[in-house]
């Protein structure tokens, strides 16, 4: 445990020290979301609920809200997706309740007690001047925010019939939207940290339909950039935000150009129970090409994507969930998105009618005080930094090498190996040649299938075919190679994180394999890496014995 604590405050302490503060507003370019100075920005979120009965942000009766403030950006995030319920911008009435008084009409005297204590300065404020000191307190600590329309009526979200689900439900008229969020734009104009408005949460329901989409999610991102030009307008998808297929050939006409983002959630069950019932590299693939199909392919029209809401059981024994997470880590490392993990929210106040309902996806505990899963935070902690993007060429592109079971990525250690995991900024750029050969950039080294069950070998005759790695399985994660005597064999990690060839698993029908250890993502960085060994140059020795590699 001392060492993986330690391992995770590194990995985070590199990733603040990457992360510099961004020159707002906000923009977009192409498929990038970029600063005033045009310089690559990812957005690095933690979701936090504020949408719920109270209508006020979750965990201030556990914890200072500078704290929280504080904890969210030593976790490396930079970014909050804050919610809020439409009635809130809309029923003066609702927005002058007290924390208070709203906290005593729901009989929860023990958060009262807890507000009291921890933010004593906020228990009598009215909700609206609460949830704006939340977003204050973050942009004290440099925290950028996405206002989300999570729902109209205050509550847990979401079902096909909650009447909150699409333009015309009960709970959802389409006029009261747009003045909701015009006035919700209009109050935090000129509040630099709040850099986007995400126009309403996972659209559903049977009445939902592309017609009314087009129809009322323009005149959203119209309205709100009329009454704040500054911020990004966030347009989410159909069916619970899994499908923005319609895009593909119906542009979205608007009359402002560099401030538009589309948004895709993605979880585990979003399939159901796919990730346990099936063979992992199946699904893997299946899934991972039905996400392109209905949002990725927007990264190659010109559009960032935000994947504002993706998370997992954070106990560790959601098999489901833990498969999942193994192949979006991979996915969304290849994309390089724009991303918010569900959620910050360690317990709630009170959750469809249970009080101090502990969150399971919480990244936080029961009582916000500890970090529910660290290795989840390791694992995240690869993406929280861009890979490439405007500003960030320093050097030609290149491929790390992620194993996203862990959140390491593969590093040389030494002259001639062995091949390790490692923290991904001090991995060294591979490269992936036509003839599938993996090699690390500027030296002759190349990755080598040398003996079943053995460490992986580092050589530099990089011409047979146990030099030769292919990507193979419907996830395409899984690098094999031969060995000398013939052997098929895969890239695997050991239990000191050496890099094995091992014989390859998983590869289909079976469901009860989990192929974790074996799947390697390859993506593509432009930015420095720096190893923690030097890697020592062979050219000049292999230019004093003649040998010519090209």
């Amino acid at each position: 445990m001392g060492t993986m604590t330690t391992l995770l405050t590194l990995l985070l302490s590199l990733t603040s020290l990457l992360t510099a503060t961004a020159a707002l507003p906000l923009s977009t370019s192409s498929r990038w979301i970029v600063d005033e100075n045009g310089q690559r920005v990812k957005l690095a979120c933690v979701n936090w609920v504020a949408h719920l009965d109270p209508v006020v942000a979750e965990g201030l009766s556990k914890q200072p809200l500078d704290s929280i403030s504080k904890r969210i950006t030593s976790l490396g995030f930079n970014c909050v997706r804050l919610t809020w319920p439409l009635y809130l911008a809309t029923n003066d009435s609702l927005a002058a309740v007290t924390v208070r008084q709203s906290f005593q009409s729901l009989g929860l005297q023990e958060s009262i007690a807890g507000v009291q204590s921890n933010n004593p300065s906020l228990i009598d404020l009215p909700l609206l001047k609460a949830f704006q000191e939340v977003v204050t307190n973050l942009g004290n600590n440099n925290v950028m925010v996405i206002l989300d329309n999570h729902v109209s009526k205050p509550g847990w979200c979401c079902s096909n019939n909650d009447d909150n689900g699409f333009f015309g439900d009960k709970y959802f008229n389409p006029d009261l939207w747009i003045k909701g969020l015009t006035q919700m734009a209009i109050l935090f104009k000129g509040v630099s940290n709040v850099v986007g408005m995400s126009l309403r949460n996972e659209l559903r329901g049977p009445k939902q339909n592309v017609e009314d989409w087009y129809k009322y999610m323009p005149r959203g991102a119209e309205a709100v950039h009329s009454a704040n030009p500054d911020v990004l307008v966030i347009l989410s998808g159909l069916y619970f935000d899994t499908d923005l297929s319609f895009v593909n050939n119906r542009p979205v006409k608007l009359t402002f150009p560099g401030k538009l983002v589309y948004e895709l959630h993605w979880y585990g069950f979003s399939d159901g129970q796919a990730w346990a019932d099936g063979n992992a590299n199946q699904v893997c693939g299946r899934v991972s090409s039905e996400v392109k199909r209905k949002a990725g392919y927007l990264l190659d029209k010109g559009f960032p994507l935000f994947v504002s809401e993706f998370g997992i059981d954070q106990r560790g024994t959601n098999v489901n969930d833990n498969r999942y997470l193994n192949c979006f880590l991979a996915a969304a490392a290849q994309l390089d998105v724009e991303y918010a993990l569900w959620t910050l929210v360690g317990s709630y106040y009170l959750r469809s009618g249970v009080l101090g309902m502990n969150e399971y996806y919480g990244l936080l505990n029961w009582n916000w005080g500890e970090i529910r899963n660290s290795s989840l935070l390791q694992r995240l902690s690869v993406l929280q930094s861009p890979f490439q993007g405007p500003g960030l060429s320093e050097v030609r592109k290149h491929k790390i090498i992620l194993h996203p079971s862990t959140g390491l990525c593969l590093l040389k250690v030494g002259f001639m190996g062995p091949l390790k995991l490692g923290p991904c900024s001090q991995s060294g750029a591979w490269s992936y040649s036509s003839r599938k050969v993996l090699a690390l950039k500027g030296t002759y080294f190349c990755i080598q299938a040398d003996q079943l069950g053995k460490p992986a070998a580092v050589g530099i005759i990089c011409t047979d075919t146990h030099s030769q790695w292919d990507t193979i399985s419907d996830s395409k994660l899984h690098l094999q190679s031969k060995t000398p005597d013939g052997a098929e064999v895969c890239l695997d990690v050991d239990s000191s994180n050496t890099i094995v060839t091992n014989s390859c698993k998983c590869l289909s029908k079976d469901k009860a394999c989990d192929p974790g250890s074996q799947w390697f993502s390859l993506v593509d960085s432009t930015l420095t890496s720096k190893s923690t060994s030097p890697i020592l140059q062979v050219n000049s020795v292999l230019d004093m014995l003649g040998m010519n590699v090209s």
